[in-house]
């Protein structure tokens, strides 16, 4: 799919440039422009990767299913939260299986991760990112209640191909009084 949209946007960068009267720039300036485009645009569709990843994240945990929030961690990713710490995909589901419970429903469990002003950083097959996060669950009343608000510190790696966690920090900044 990526390479599709790398094309798609290599042929678009060309035709607009020979639209733009550019058409008899050197063949080797017109594909560096070419190589610059493709490696932006590419760094682009890391980045959505990531928010997707991100996003993930907090669907399976809301929806309680934890063998898939492990799967969305690297062979070596590490989780570090207030539920303590883990090491590779079966350590971690073996943590949030303990401290919280394996119950898959994929309607959702009634809480909420949601996910904020997201500032990635791509450096190749890595990149880093800093996401704020604010935990909701349902009040007495059933009107939602604000019970965390926090930040992820996050390091990411492209493994076989896929953007992974390679560690997911979580720490809480602000805890709510209850």
């Amino acid at each position: 799919m990526q390479t599709h949209y790398r094309c798609v946007a290599a042929r678009f960068a060309a035709i607009l440039l020979i639209g733009l009267g550019v058409g008899l720039a050197p063949r080797a300036a017109l594909a560096d422009d070419l190589e610059a485009l493709a490696k932006r645009v590419q760094i682009l569709e890391d980045r959505e990767d990531i928010r997707a990843l991100i996003l993930a994240y907090g669907t399976a945990h809301d929806n309680r299913d934890y063998r898939s929030f492990a799967a969305l961690f690297a062979r070596e990713g590490e989780w570090t939260g207030g539920l303590g710490s883990a090491k590779g995909p079966e350590a971690i589901f073996e943590l949030m299986d303990r401290t919280i419970g394996h119950n898959p429903q994929p309607g959702g469990s009634g809480t909420f991760h949601v996910m904020t002003n997201e500032q990635i950083r791509v450096d190749g097959d890595r990149a880093s990112s800093t996401t704020k996060w604010i935990y909701l669950t349902p009040g007495e009343d059933n009107a939602p209640r604000l019970v965390y608000l926090g930040r992820y510190e996050d390091q990411f790696i492209r493994e076989d191909g896929e953007w992974k966690f390679l560690l997911r920090q979580a720490p809480v900044d602000i805890p709510i009084n209850r």
